[in-house]
C-alpha cells in the first residue's frame, strides 16, 4: 500500500460542541484534509509545539519524552497512521537507536505531538485517506470549501463523547500590545497554554 505524506494544517474546535477539538491534517500533494478528534491535553501539547514563541517553564509530557530520548540516543524517524477502525485512528512510531529500528504503537495524537518535536514526517496509507479524507474539488470556491470543512468537522466532533476542557472564549482584541505581552508571560508562567496560544494569535494578527 502506498504512503501519503501529511502536513499539519491546524487545530480546530467546535463552535457548537464545547471543548471538542480536531487536529486537521492535509495531504502534501493534494486537496484532501484528514480531521482527527483529539483530547484537550493533546491539543494543547500540539499547539505548544507549533507555537515556537511559547516556551513552557517546565517540560510537558511530550517534551519530557523528547529529552529522555535525546539522552539515550533514540530518534523518531517517522509516524504512520496505519489503521482506521470505527472512527478511531491507530498509529505507529518508527524509531531508531544504535541503527536498530523499532516500531511502537501509539495514540495518533501522542504520535503527532512527538513527531513535531523530533521534526519527523507524518504519513498515512492511501486507503485510509480515501476513506476518511475530506475531498475538495478544485472548482469549488474558497468560501464553500470553508463551509464544507466546518460541516464535516462539526459532524465528526459532535459524535465524539470524550470529556475535554472548555476552550478559551475571552476576547483579547480590546487589550493593547503591551498588555497582551504581559498577559502572555503570565499565562505561560501559570502553565495555561490554551490561553497563551489565544493571546499569541491576537498578537500575531496585529503584525
Amino acid at each position: 500500500m502506498s504512503l501519503v505524506r501529511l502536513n499539519i494544517k491546524g487545530i480546530s474546535y467546535s463552535q457548537t460542541q464545547n471543548g471538542a477539538y480536531a487536529l486537521i491534517l492535509s495531504e502534501e500533494d493534494g486537496d484532501r484534509k484528514l480531521p482527527i478528534v483529539i483530547g484537550a491535553f493533546e491539543a494543547q501539547s500540539i499547539a505548544i509545539a507549533l507555537e515556537k514563541e511559547i516556551k513552557p517553564p517546565r517540560p510537558l509530557t511530550h517534551d519530557l519524552f523528547k529529552n529522555f530520548s535525546d539522552r539515550f540516543g533514540i530518534i523518531i524517524k517517522q509516524v504512520i497512521i496505519h489503521k482506521l477502525v470505527d472512527g478511531v485512528f491507530y498509529s505507529s512510531i518508527i524509531c531508531e537507536r544504535d541503527q536498530i529500528e523499532e516500531i511502537i504503537d501509539a495514540r495518533t495524537s501522542d504520535a503527532i505531538a512527538l513527531a513535531l518535536r523530533f521534526k519527523a514526517p507524518i504519513f498515512t496509507y492511501k486507503n485510509i485517506l480515501d476513506k476518511a479524507g475530506i475531498y475538495l474539488k478544485a472548482s469549488d470556491k474558497e468560501e464553500s470549501v470553508s463551509h464544507k470543512e466546518e460541516a464535516v468537522i462539526e459532524d465528526l466532533m459532535a459524535g465524539d463523547e470524550r470529556e475535554v476542557v472548555k476552550v478559551v472564549s475571552e476576547d483579547f482584541s480590546k487589550h493593547s500590545l503591551k498588555e497582551l505581552n504581559t498577559m502572555l508571560d503570565e499565562a505561560v508562567s501559570q502553565e495555561d497554554y490554551e490561553k497563551a496560544a489565544a493571546i499569541r494569535d491576537e498578537i500575531s494578527k496585529r503584525g
